[in-house]
């Protein structure tokens, strides 16, 4: 069970963008997320009118390593750790690590 989901409300703890938030748009692979508004770069682009595409400078968000992200906890205000814990009817959900509440309804 993934720790992190697309569309959860994460804090960058690490790094350039240190203490922003976004929401995860894409998971890649099990090591990396996009999150909104992190890690963005400039990339110059070559016009592609097979596609449509015009060239210039574009801004994109980068991949972000799971590890330098966590959970933003709304009752808390902070970043918070993410556990699985199994319910009595067998489903298992995540929980915050700090106060125990579930995300998952």
């Amino acid at each position: 069970m993934r720790k992190i989901r697309k569309g959860d409300n994460v804090v960058v703890i690490t790094g350039k963008d240190k203490g922003k938030r976004g929401v995860v748009l894409r998971v890649l692979g099990d090591s990396h997320l996009l999150v909104e508004g992190a890690n963005s770069v400039k990339k110059h682009q070559k016009p592609n009118p097979m596609k449509g595409t015009t060239g210039g400078i574009v801004a994109k968000e980068m991949p972000i390593h799971v590890s330098n992200v966590a959970l933003f906890n709304p009752t808390t205000q902070k970043a918070d750790r993410v556990g699985v814990k199994q319910l009595d009817d067998g489903r298992r959900v995540r929980i915050y690590k700090s106060n125990g509440e579930m995300l998952d309804a």
